[in-house]
């Protein structure tokens, strides 16, 4: 299973990452505006939003990015690791 994170804070990006792999999840980490972010968005299958550490624009893009996808979207207000443990226990189960 690939999940797209998008907001959370850059110091905690490799946090976020090991706790995916602890899940078994591939982890792709968008914490700031990217060109091109539906092209990024190809081969994943949820995507993951922290909306508390995440630009409107961002957000505006991710979503509409989603919905050309038909990719789900779980938006998260906090950032933490924890927040994000939360979020791929229940996709995993």
């Amino acid at each position: 299973m690939c999940v797209a994170l998008i907001g959370g804070m850059d110091r905690l990006e490799r946090d976020y990452e090991t706790e995916a792999r602890r899940h078994g999840v591939e982890l792709r980490v968008f914490t700031k505006t990217k060109t091109g972010l539906a092209t990024r968005l190809k081969a994943v299958d949820v995507m993951v939003m922290f909306t508390g550490k995440v630009s409107h624009q961002l957000k505006r893009e991710a979503v509409n990015a989603a919905r050309s996808k038909s990719i789900p979207v779980i938006m998260v207000h906090s950032c933490g690791v924890c927040s994000l443990r939360e979020c791929l226990q229940r996709l995993v189960r």
